[in-house]
């Protein structure tokens, strides 16, 4: 097996430029550069990174700790994480928390033993004994998707990379309310989520906006998941005065959301309309096709590693919080005539014009459906 030392005379270099190639620890002129890894290629050596990581005390890997990594969203996450990694040298180790402090504290504690660089994690609810953790034991890590708020009297303690999720939120609500809703409610996420409260306080500056009252009894906890999209849904159609309009705050409610207007024989959006917190790749096969807020996944992932390498790289370097702007994808599902599906995910707050009669609370009708080629496809 070639060694570095082989490299080294191959190319007519020392062993120390040939580390400095591949480890990216000093600019190395371009000619001398290419004369390296061609000798690497050529030799087809391959570094020792259990070596490399006893001398430099670094292993190269990172720690990834995010709940439902079947959700698309998150999958899109681990998409950036992965590929920003991959492309500057670093393998991952992949936890899922299942939203679950004790949970999470364990498969972190996990990923600190296989001796991690660093760590990006998506905190529960309940971070405190995660954060205690992290801060006890010095890990560089970036917090992702959801904040964790810093006391007033401190400065930040981790770096976050999150999307914005109040003003889409708003953006929705001022929308449906244009097209001459009254009753808007909110199917929410898991309480304690920073996410939660965030899309909560943006339903409520939409509200406010548009010169609405608050009224508690349209907002539900749907807990992030489908089942718990269904319960709140249900219980939203169950008032006395039903809404007209429906904003659920994740893809995984919007699908429990769908499942239960379509047991009730309700037809979006002429019996109720309905906008969607979480682009995903299934929202324009329904018809109609779900108007939604798009985040930006895969730029979050890679957002968060490059943050961390950052951290890494100047370990005393201030916190700081990233958020990224999210896009509005307009369809049908919110009362307004459909349009071409735009090349991108979307203009960011893009505020249709178009307009609509005031509707009337929810009647049965025709039931939601997929359209008629992807029929059988959708549960």
């Amino acid at each position: 097996m070639p060694t570095m030392a082989d490299v080294a005379r191959s190319a007519g270099v020392s062993v120390a430029t040939v580390s400095h190639v591949l480890n990216d620890t000093r600019p190395v002129l371009p000619h001398t550069r290419q004369a390296v890894l061609d000798a690497v290629e050529e030799l087809g050596y391959t570094p020792n990174t259990l070596a490399r990581s006893l001398v430099t005390s670094r292993t190269r890997s990172v720690g990834l700790a995010v709940s439902a990594i079947s959700n698309p969203y998150f999958t899109e996450i681990l998409q950036g994480v992965e590929a920003a990694a991959l492309e500057h040298g670093y393998s991952l180790l992949i936890a899922d928390p299942h939203d679950d402090p004790e949970h999470e504290l364990k498969v972190v504690q996990l990923l600190h033993e296989r001796r991690v660089d660093g760590m990006i994690v998506a905190p529960s609810a309940d971070p405190r004994e995660l954060v205690a953790y992290l801060t006890r034991h010095d890990v560089p890590t970036v917090f992702l998707d959801r904040v964790i708020d810093s006391p007033e009297d401190r400065t930040p303690r981790f770096d976050q990379v999150c999307a914005d999720s109040a003003e889409p939120t708003a953006q929705l609500v001022t929308h449906l309310a244009e097209l001459g809703h009254r009753r808007i409610a909110l199917v929410a996420g898991r309480a304690g989520l920073s996410t939660t409260g965030e899309r909560i306080t943006g339903y409520r500056h939409g509200l406010a906006a548009a010169g609405f009252p608050y009224d508690e009894r349209l907002v539900v906890h749907g807990d992030s998941e489908s089942d718990g999209g269904e319960r709140a849904t249900a219980a939203l159609l169950s008032l006395a005065a039903p809404p007209t309009a429906l904003v659920t705050a994740n893809n995984a409610m919007t699908i429990g959301a769908l499942r239960v207007l379509r047991g009730r024989g309700l037809s979006v959006p002429d019996d109720i309309a309905l906008c969607c917190f979480d682009d995903f790749a299934w929202a324009d096969l329904f018809t109609p096709r779900l108007t939604a807020i798009a985040q930006p996944g895969k730029e979050i992932g890679a957002r968060a590693f490059h943050v961390l390498l950052e951290r890494l790289a100047t370990p005393d370097r201030p916190a700081r919080t990233v958020r990224l702007a999210c896009a509005f994808v307009h369809r049908a599902s919110c009362g307004c005539a459909d349009e071409p599906e735009p090349s991108a995910q979307g203009s960011p707050f893009l505020r249709p014009s178009q307009s609509a009669q005031p509707p009337q609370s929810p009647q049965p009708s025709q039931p939601l459906q997929p359209s008629q080629s992807e029929r059988g496809t959708v549960a």
